[in-house]
């Protein structure tokens, strides 16, 4: 069976891998027979190899330097598309992430290949499954030039566990003075809160303009600690100053697709809507009965979110507590 390159995307907070590399491993199975590929400081895929194993990958490429971790994109482009080279993989898959995005950019351009971007499927014959248009087009395409390389978008797919060898094989790191042009002088974690990663969260509970003020905004975080969901909120509410710009949903912002998403006073712009379209349930609180987020939404409750939400709250932390 062919071998698919998988980049991984690691967990900048702390060690692991992000839950993209795991959904992306499990993607990469219907192309052929994935090979993860670890690419950071040395020491990295040591935390991560057993993972990467039980998700599928057959063999672990470690690419572990300073010079790649000490720099930007470039070198994890150089390394990547000398495995390309040497490995003539059936295909690149690669987290839709802002840097592997570049990585993927900068990859197709050294390798002469095709490559697509932000996509939610790939069938078996390489045909890939893109959402257009703020989500108002479905679009089927194919690469016909190179190696195809694939950027998928996150919570697109459900990782499945597929126990492989995770045979680990070493990459010789040969990076050249013009990837690294640019370096890293240093790096803040950011806070983070209690709650689940919005991109990765199984559930989600947005606020819009409706919510008012940033001060109101503490309806919407105590519905979802109740749930143990992530915050969200429309372009409205943080151009609004209501809430952080890191926490826009929708075409600008970032992609969800949650087991449960709940809009409380969003009202459903095509915008917003290509942000989590793709939310296995949606629930809409909206006091406007024409909005149009009540023609996506599962379940809508027309009503004040400032009565409905604490109501809802107070039920949900009862019947868990």
């Amino acid at each position: 069976m062919a071998e698919v390159l998988v980049l991984v995307e690691l967990n900048p907070a702390g060690p692991g891998v992000r839950k993209t590399t795991l959904e992306v491993l499990t993607l990469a199975r219907v192309l052929g027979e994935p090979a993860a590929v670890v690419l950071g400081a040395p020491g990295t895929a040591a935390g991560v190899r057993d993972v990467l194993a039980e998700y599928g990958a057959q063999k672990v490429y470690v690419a572990e330097s300073p010079d790649i971790d000490g720099h930007l994109v470039a070198p994890k482009a150089e390394v990547l598309a000398q495995l390309v080279a040497e490995k003539s993989p059936a295909a690149v898959v690669i987290p839709s992430s802002p840097e592997g995005k570049e990585i993927a950019g900068r990859l197709a351009i050294k390798t002469g290949s095709g490559f697509l971007t932000d996509v939610t499927d790939i069938a078996a014959d390489g045909t890939a499954t893109q959402v257009a248009f703020a989500g108002s087009t479905v679009v089927h395409s194919k690469v016909t030039v190179g190696t195809p390389i694939y950027t998928v978008r996150g919570n697109s797919v459900t990782p499945e566990p597929a126990p492989a060898a995770g045979t680990e094989e070493t990459v010789t790191v040969q990076v050249s003075e013009a990837a690294k042009a640019t370096r890293v002088v240093n790096r803040i974690v950011e806070q983070k809160s209690d709650r689940p990663e919005l991109t990765e969260a199984s559930i989600v509970v947005s606020g819009g303009r409706g919510v008012a003020s940033a001060e109101n905004f503490s309806v919407i975080e105590a519905l979802a600690d109740s749930l143990g969901a992530a915050v969200g909120a429309s372009r409205a509410a943080v151009d609004s100053g209501f809430y952080p710009h890191s926490f826009q949903v929708g075409q600008t912002g970032k992609t969800v697709s949650p087991q449960l998403y709940i809009a409380v006073g969003i009202s459903g712009a095509i915008q917003h809507r290509a942000g989590m379209q793709t939310s296995k349930t949606i629930v809409a609180v909206n006091k406007d009965p024409e909005a149009p987020i009540f023609e996506l939404a599962d379940f809508g409750v027309v009503g004040d979110l400032n009565t409905v939400v604490p109501a809802a709250t107070e039920q949900i932390t009862a019947r868990r507590g």
